[in-house]
């Protein structure tokens, strides 16, 4: 029996479809696609130096509060607040202290409140990027005598098993770029010979004496056109005024202690909060990057449907015309359902703008009883450190006799 070859009913073929209705399913597909980012979870591990160095050769290094960086936060920093990278600027350097000092290649490290206390090497950093999915931190590392070694931005980005709860991922989920920046620290001062690391431990001693006597000390230490220091002539090894200076160093390095004490305890009290805070923005982050897209795709995708259904209307297949007109209804369907995602991503950040609300870094009024009677300081570190060189300076001048 012959084979009957019958007209197709008339139908809406793909070779068919006018170029915007392509358009149209084109986007449709991609909106429906979820993108994966894979991250790696292996972290840099911390270096050791190769052999101890002398107790007498080793320097120690001041880390000082990080700029927050809050001038540089912008919408897309959905999840951070000015409160909470005041806090961090705090807890990040307190962090990289400790891996420092974990690390055994350095003297005493230490969170100072600026450049004008006298340490051997000086870091600084400002905060560009903290939302717990990436933590960007741009470094620079100085020594005593005011040459840097170096300035570096280092950026790390954290996978979602650092937040995984009950997994084996422990301590903080950038440990690896701390890691870094000690490993660098470590290269730097393998770098450098013995004469130049008493070297730096000198100036160091001489800039602290120079700022209680500078008519005895200034014409120690010289400077060169670029304000390096280096060591002009040394005082006499039995010198008594240096004895005096020495103490009164040893009086300055308990204080600085004390003010350890105080962002190792601000550290332990925001870790917690912190921890949770990042778990909380890395979800955030991630759920509005995924609702901007999807957002933006939907939202896109209805507009070419709602073009290709007006440009269907001027085809002379009805067929064609009726998938216009379905093309238009999905079209603001999409744009609509694009529009209600945007709102969805807002709700995400208001609900972390209130989960970071309550980090605050305070410094209560320090009480000291020196030299039989009682100090109360006050103010932040800086200003409380202040105060406190200018307690040494009068109880050096009364030793001296001037009062």
């Amino acid at each position: 029996m012959p084979v009957s070859h019958r007209s197709a009913p008339a139908m809406l073929l793909p070779a068919r479809w006018p170029p915007a209705l392509w358009a149209f399913v084109l986007i449709l597909l991609l909106s429906g696609c979820a993108s994966q980012t894979v991250k790696t979870t292996a972290q840099t591990p911390l270096q050791y130096p190769a052999q101890t160095l002398p107790e007498e050769l080793l320097l120690d290094v001041g880390v000082i509060p990080f700029d927050p960086g809050i001038e540089n936060l912008s919408s897309k920093d959905v999840t951070t607040l000015p409160e909470i990278r005041k806090a961090e600027s705090l807890f990040l350097a307190n962090q990289i202290a400790n891996t420092l000092q974990g690390s055994g290649a350095w003297g005493a490290v230490r969170m100072i409140p600026g450049l004008n206390t006298v340490t051997d090497v000086y870091m600084e950093g400002t905060i560009l990027s903290s939302d717990g999915e990436e933590l960007e931190l741009r470094v620079r590392v100085s020594d005593t005598s005011g040459r840097q070694w170096f300035e570096r931005t280092y950026r790390e980005v954290a996978s979602r098993y650092a937040y995984r709860q009950g997994g084996n991922r422990q301590g903080d989920p950038f440990q690896g770029l701390y890691n870094r920046i000690a490993n660098d620290m470590l290269e730097q001062l393998s770098r450098r010979q013995p004469d130049e690391l008493t070297e730096l431990r000198t100036i160091s001693e001489l800039r602290f004496a120079r700022d209680f006597v500078p008519d005895a000390y200034d014409t120690h230490i010289s400077s060169n056109r670029r304000g390096h220091l280096s060591i002009a002539r040394l005082p006499a090894s039995n010198d008594p005024m240096m004895r005096r200076v020495a103490e009164l160093r040893e009086r300055d390095y308990l204080f600085i202690d004390t003010l350890q004490e105080h962002y190792d305890t601000f550290s332990h009290f925001m870790e917690t909060p912190y921890a949770a805070w990042r778990a909380a923005s890395y979800e955030e982050v991630i759920a509005a990057r995924q609702l901007r897209r999807q957002s933006w795709m939907q939202t896109a995708g209805g507009i070419a449907a709602i073009i290709a259904g007006v440009a269907a209307q001027t085809s002379d297949n009805r067929a064609v015309r009726t998938a216009g007109v379905a093309g238009i209804g999905a079209g603001s369907i999409l744009v609509g359902s694009g529009l209600g995602k945007r709102t969805e991503a807002r709700m995400h950040v208001e609900a972390l703008v209130e989960l970071g609300a309550s980090l605050e870094a305070e410094l209560e009024p320090r009480v000291i009883e020196i030299e039989d009677r009682t100090i109360t300081l006050t103010g932040n570190a800086e200003a409380q450190y202040e105060q406190w060189r200018e307690i040494l300076r009068e109880i050096y001048l009364q030793e001296r006799g001037n009062i």
